[in-house]
C-alpha cells in the first residue's frame, strides 16, 4: 500500500517531498504521524491492516482516536487508510480493496494539502467510496 500511495502522490504532485516512516504496528501510527508533522510535513497518510480478532479491532480504535488527536493538535490532515481483514474472504479481494483505498486516499491528501480541499467540493455528495464500488448520489 505504501508504494501505491507514493506513486499516486508523485503522479498528482511531482514537486512534493515524500518522507516514509515505517512502524511495527497500527498503535504506533499516531506518534509517527505527529513526528512527521513536527518535522515539517504538510500532511500524512497512514496505511494499516487490521486483523479479524476483537483485539485487533480495539487496537484499530485506539490508533484511530490517536490519529484524530494528532489532527486536532496540529491542524494538519492525517489520512487514515486501513484495510480490515473481515472486509473480504478472498485475499485477491482484500488486495483490490487495499489498492483502491490507498490510491483514492492519496489523491485526497494531495488535494487537501495543495488547496485546502477546495478541489474536493465537486465530489461531495456523490457517494464515492474508497475500496468499493461507488454508492452513487441519493435521488
Amino acid at each position: 500500500m505504501g508504494d501505491i500511495a507514493e506513486r499516486t502522490i508523485r503522479k498528482d504532485d511531482n514537486d512534493c517531498e515524500i518522507v516514509r516512516y515505517t512502524v511495527p504496528g497500527i498503535k504506533d501510527l499516531p506518534v509517527a504521524a505527529k513526528k512527521l508533522i513536527d518535522s515539517g510535513c504538510d500532511g500524512v497518510i497512514t496505511l494499516g491492516w487490521v486483523g479479524r480478532t476483537q483485539l485487533d479491532k480495539y487496537s484499530y480504535i485506539s490508533s484511530s482516536i490517536g490519529l484524530i488527536m494528532v489532527q486536532i493538535l496540529t491542524s494538519k490532515h492525517v489520512m487514515d487508510v486501513t484495510v480490515h481483514e473481515e472486509e473480504a474472504e478472498h485475499p485477491d479481494d482484500l488486495v483490490r480493496i487495499a489498492e483502491d483505498r490507498a490510491t483514492k486516499h492519496a489523491r485526497n491528501l494531495v488535494r487537501l494539502v495543495r488547496d485546502g480541499g477546495k478541489s474536493l467540493r465537486e465530489y461531495a455528495g456523490k457517494g464515492l467510496r474508497q475500496g468499493y464500488e461507488n454508492a452513487g448520489e441519493l435521488d
